[in-house]
């Protein structure tokens, strides 16, 4: 099973497949996302990338974080398990 990982600071016209590209360059890469902003069909900055082995995402953090992306330097981590709990607008 592949490790996911958080790509943050990722420049708005950075898709899937540059992302998956630049991954690429050290493992296997399982799927590669850019998240979109459905309301203005733009990047929101950030995306996850699945590697194929432990070793692999390891590699991508220390070798990916900090590199740059179309003009910036990108943050790559660990990506956490997302909360199964959504708060709605009226719960703020």
């Amino acid at each position: 099973m592949g490790k996911k990982l958080f790509v943050g600071n990722l420049s708005w016209d950075v898709r899937d497949e540059q992302l998956k590209e630049v991954f690429g360059e050290v493992g296997t890469v399982e799927e590669a996302v850019v998240i979109i902003d459905r309301m203005k069909n733009r990047s929101k900055g950030f995306g996850f990338v699945t590697m194929s082995t432990e070793e692999e995402a390891q590699r991508a953090l220390e070798e990916l974080n900090g590199k740059e992306i179309d003009g910036r330097p990108i943050n790559v981590s660990e990506a956490r398990e997302q909360s199964g709990e959504r708060r709605s607008f009226q719960d703020r």
